[in-house]
């Protein structure tokens, strides 16, 4: 598959192709074509680079794999303006985007951190335009090419080096954990403080969320993770944001918002369930579930044209867990984006709280931490506007031999502490059990 976009890569007609779509064009107009592959039943993992930026995105059980490396042309923001920063940068590519005519529009991939202000290590929101862009749906490829109209000369010198980095395929061993109970009786008495807010009535729902550092002998592989992480959680989104040694991915089950020719759909999911733990029919599961679907829904009606429907809610399956997933849909006003959805979704009680002003007021002041871009936003958007975000969920933020894995869990009435605490230990145990060794990776992706 490489090889055969190498020779594309080296077609004497390719400059012309790029020349004639870019006729006309303002320097940093991207410039976007699309190469056929042919057909390979391939996840990308194996081409994940070394050095360069990558974005990953793939829904296994959909047999959908996306790879994006290197940055054609990026943008960042921070603070309480950063989805409209964004919003007014990516219209104003849009406006200027050249592409084939009948071909699906090329992509833009974004993240965003949980709390405005957070810029570390991740920029606190970063949407870019990937240089080259691999995908494979339902087992046809292609690649996207795209470079600004200015740099046309300079493109397939950098394409060829961008797929000359190689990947690294193997993990080490995970290094003895250190000693987890001072930071579990931290975590208890923090629930134990947000459950007496609840009761007092200050506040109706909290997330309060953990971390844990693990080491391993040697780097670890994010191909391989990944790839464990796709074996383990098929129906869930896969997604990752690589910078040299530093990747943030995971597994999510929870889609934030789409929007496609008009149609806006959310999730409202909340519950947690498996095996030992509460039934998602008992009523703290569907208390926390009932205020998120009417968070969602109130959230999208100022956007709709029509009041939004909420579905049942039915079990969702996350790897070894279950929880209770109901979808929110309505067709939006004239003239609303995906990041006007964005800012008004984020953050649901899911992931914050509920009413979301006082959670996110009670998580400052008791000094919640998020790093990376955990329980934000990761989501990728097309050309004509439309696109999707995901929650970042289930992840770990890898530097090096360093992991920081990342859960939370939902605090209302009636919450056990205990419980709460064996739910962020299952949501761990996602990341954790893919973190170690696992066999190598052949050069089309694909498990030895």
């Amino acid at each position: 598959m490489i090889d055969r976009l190498r020779q594309q890569l080296a077609a004497a007609d390719l400059p012309d192709r790029l020349r004639q779509l870019a006729a006309g064009a303002p320097a940093a107009a991207p410039v976007s074509l699309a190469l056929d592959l042919g057909k390979l039943n391939t996840d990308w993992l194996h081409l994940l680079p070394a050095k360069a930026p990558f974005w990953y995105r793939a829904r296994p059980q959909r047999g959908e794999f996306r790879l994006a490396i290197g940055h054609a042309l990026q943008v960042s923001s921070s603070g309480g303006n950063r989805f409209a920063a964004l919003d007014n940068a990516f219209s104003g590519l849009c406006n200027n985007w050249r592409h084939a005519a009948g071909e699906p529009p090329p992509l833009a991939f974004a993240g965003f951190a949980f709390d405005a202000a957070n810029q570390n290590p991740l920029p606190n929101a970063l949407l870019a335009v990937p240089a080259i862009l691999l995908e494979n749906l339902a087992g046809h490829c292609r690649a996207v090419l795209t470079v600004p109209a200015g740099r046309i000369a300079q493109a397939i010198d950098e394409w060829r080096q961008l797929l000359a980095q190689p990947t690294r395929r193997s993990n080490a061993r995970l290094l003895p954990a250190a000693p987890q109970a001072l930071t579990q009786r931290a975590w208890t008495a923090r629930v134990n403080a947000a459950l007496r807010d609840i009761a007092g009535g200050r506040v109706d729902k909290l997330v309060l969320s953990r971390s844990r550092h693990v080491e391993a002998a040697g780097p670890f592989s994010p191909a391989l993770i990944l790839g464990q992480l796709a074996e383990q959680q098929p129906d869930s989104l896969l997604y990752a944001h690589g910078q040299g040694e530093l990747c943030f991915l995971g597994a999510t089950p929870e889609r934030l918002v789409r929007l496609d020719n008009g149609l806006a759909e959310a999730d409202a999911l909340a519950g947690t369930a498996w095996s030992g733990s509460l039934s998602l029919a008992e009523q703290k599961n569907q208390h926390e579930q009932s205020l998120v679907v009417q968070a969602v829904v109130d959230a999208l009606a100022p956007l709709c044209a029509a009041p939004p429907q909420a579905s049942p809610a039915a079990e969702h399956p996350a790897g070894h867990l279950t929880h209770l997933r109901s979808r929110i849909s309505g067709r939006v006003a004239p003239g609303t984006t995906l990041f006007d959805l964005v800012r008004a979704l984020h953050p649901t009680p899911a992931v914050g709280g509920y009413p979301s002003a006082v959670a996110q007021d009670w998580l400052a002041a008791h000094g919640e931490q998020r790093s990376g871009w955990y329980s934000g936003g990761f989501g990728i958007l097309t050309a004509a506007g439309d696109g999707e975000f995901s929650v970042a969920l289930r992840c770990a933020l890898l530097h090096g031999r360093q992991a920081e894995l990342q859960a939370g869990a939902g605090i209302v009435a009636g919450s056990d502490p205990q419980q709460e605490l064996a739910e962020t230990e299952a949501k761990l145990g996602t990341l954790l059990a893919a973190l170690g060794p696992a066999g190598e990776l052949d050069r089309n992706g694909t498990r030895d």
